[in-house]
Formats: C-alpha cells, structure tokens, sequence
C-alpha cells in the first residue's frame, strides 16, 4: 500500500461516513416537512433552510464533501469512488434502524446486487496514478450532455408524481437522475483537485479555484442535483433510492473520470472481468428495480400529506 493510501483510504472513509450519516438526517427531517413542490423554488429553499435538523444532516453532508476534494487529490478515480460509494452500506443500516423502512424480497436482492457491483469495482481498481488534468474540451463534451440526460431522468418522475398527489415512486429513474448529476459535479471536485496539487501558495490556490470553470459547474450541479434529490429523496424510500444514486454515480465517474484524467484501466484480465461485470449487474439492476411496483415512502410522510 503507498503511502498516500494510508492516510487517503481512511479520509475516504471519513468522507462517505459523514456524507451518509447526513443523509440519512435529512430524510428523517424531511418526513416531517410538507411536500416539496419544485415549482416553488422559493418555498422548497426555505422550508430547507428553516428546517434545524435538515440543516444539521446538510453540514454533514457538506463536510464529506470537503473530504472528497482533499482525497481526491491523493488517490486516483478508480480507489477513492469504490469507497465513497461504499457508504451505501451504512445507509441501508440506518434506513431499517432510523427510517424504519422495509424491503421486499425482490427489492432486497436488488440492494444486495447493487453491493456486489461495488465490491466487483472496488477488487477492480488497480491503479496508483493519480490523474490530474483533463482536456476542457472532452470535459465539457461528457458533462453537458450528462446534465441534460441527468435533469430529463430525475425531473421526469417528480413531476409526474406531482400531478398524482395520493401516488407514491420507487424512486429509481431519480436516482439515476441524480447520479449523473452528483457523477458531473464529481468531475468537477477532481478537476479542481489539480488546481489544489498544482499550486504551492494559498493564494495561487484561491486564485486558480476562483478562476476555474470547474468551481462554477460544481456550484451549479450540485445546486440542482440537491434541489432534485431532496425531493426524490422525501416522496421514495431511502434504502431504494440512495443505493440507486450511489451506484449511478460511482459507475458514471469511474468510467469518464479513467477516461478524462488518463488514468489506467485494469490490465489484468482478471480485474478488468470484474469491472465489466460490476458494472453489467449495476444495469441489470437497474432494469429490475424500474420494473418493481412502487411503495409509500414512509407512513410519517404520508401523515403529513394529508
């Protein structure tokens, strides 16, 4: 192991342990709000900003995030993503214990397969280059047409949902939505982790973030994939919904980030069988979960409905 795993893998850790958990308290704190109407931005931000609880999950949240862009600086696409993505565990834990929510047979398979394609994409990663640099033209190239596929999937099914106020969602097609979009803001952080490792001073530092197009891709991205993810995350069950975001993105950003940022697919055959499966099961996955009947997304919800 090198050394920068030794300190980049447990901040890894770290990152998707306090992005998870902060989740996990949003969804709690958004069973308890009126339903969110993404027509009235105005009213969804303040009943967000309002809301103590939701807040205290969001700065969790945020602080993974921070940890993500330090990690990133030290580990490449393929290492890091498996364990972010990992973290999937722990909100399928804290769903059944805080949440209280339950999974169908069928469902419960699909979860599990879900696990399985993180675990094939984590024995995948072989790489100990970190890539840090991309072109800006194939960067923009991926991530347009990713924000515009990513808003059609995860805008699609809330408004439907909006226009059936007694109909629930299983959350699928959001989930995958919304991946894509926390997959473009991903790019994003790792664009600008270049500019963290490249610069020596603070103030080259500021002045080369504040200056990247990146900053303001990840501003907007993630602004957009919150606003939707919120929404997703309030009118389906967490332990179906997040599982579907967490492998959308991780499947997503290990594909093009390798890609962009140069950095080394698998050459064993071995290895590279198990990311090709991983990520085979993670569509397989999905096609099965989108064709499963939705369920209530919690009773306290529904409570407040009406």
């Amino acid at each position: 192991m090198s050394a920068a795993s030794v300190t980049g893998i447990p901040l890894a850790l770290l990152a998707t342990t306090a992005y998870n958990v902060g989740l996990v308290l949003e969804k709690r704190a958004l069973t308890q709000m009126q339903a969110l109407d993404l027509r009235r931005l105005g009213r969804v931000i303040a009943s967000l900003a309002t809301s103590r609880a939701w807040l205290g999950g969001f700065a969790l949240m945020l602080a993974g995030l921070a940890c993500q862009t330090v990690v990133l600086t030290v580990e490449p696409v393929s290492v890091v993503q498996p364990v972010l993505a990992s973290g999937v565990v722990l909100v399928l834990v804290l769903s059944r214990l805080v949440l209280r929510e339950r999974l169908r047979a069928s469902e419960a398979w699909c979860v599990a397969a879900i696990a399985v394609c993180l675990v094939a994409l984590a024995l995948s990663a072989t790489s100990t280059e970190v890539g840090r640099h991309a072109s800006p033209g194939a960067m923009a190239a991926v991530m347009v047409p990713s924000v515009i596929v990513g808003l059609l999937a995860a805008a699609g099914p809330l408004f439907a949902h909006r226009r059936q106020p007694g109909a629930s969602m299983t959350g699928v097609w959001s989930g995958v939505g919304t991946g894509l979009l926390y997959g473009v803001a991903a790019l994003a952080i790792k664009g600008l982790s270049g500019i963290l490792a490249g610069h020596q001073t603070a103030g080259g530092i500021v002045v080369g973030v504040l200056s990247s197009p990146y900053l303001y891709v990840l501003g907007g991205s993630l602004a957009v994939a919150m606003l939707l993810f919120q929404a997703a995350l309030q009118a389906s069950r967490a332990s179906i919904f997040v599982p579907v975001s967490a492998v959308t993105g991780s499947v997503y950003f290990i594909i093009t980030g390798t890609w962009l940022f140069h950095e080394r697919v698998p050459t064993s055959p071995g290895q590279l069988g198990l990311r090709v499966a991983g990520i085979a099961l993670a569509g397989l996955v999905m096609i099965s979960l989108s064709r499963q009947a939705p369920e209530p997304a919690s009773g306290d919800l529904a409570e407040v409905r009406r």
